[in-house]
């Protein structure tokens, strides 16, 4: 069993930077991601970090978020810059271990116009 706690989240104006962290209850190597959900919308994925370092992004973050890790510290990074109306959600931390997905409480990030 692993409990993943997210924090970092909060109201920012647009084009303002936040960074989120996800911090694991052990050392983990799996492929973590962050994944974001908005009111009245489905959960959908934002980028993700495979174990051999690999990272995808959701096209519409491209270029303007950071997915990184800390293994010493078992803790995931998602560094978010000019963001926008649209990146307001919930954002979750993400691990896939031997094909069990866990999941985290998740942080609620605003952006104001």
């Amino acid at each position: 069993q692993v409990q993943l706690v997210e924090s970092g989240g909060g109201l920012v104006q647009a084009g303002g930077s936040l960074r989120l962290s996800c911090a694991a209850s052990r050392s983990i190597f799996n492929s973590m991601g962050w994944y974001r959900q908005a009111q009245g919308k489905q959960r959908e994925l934002v980028a993700r970090r495979m174990s051999t370092g690999t990272t995808t992004y959701a096209d519409s973050v491209k270029g303007r978020f950071t997915i990184s890790r800390d293994n010493a510290k078992s803790t995931l990074y998602l560094e978010m810059n000019s963001l926008k109306p649209e990146d307001t959600a919930v954002y979750y931390c993400n691990l896939n271990l031997f094909s069990v997905n866990y999941w985290g409480k998740g942080t609620l990030v605003t952006v104001s116009s």
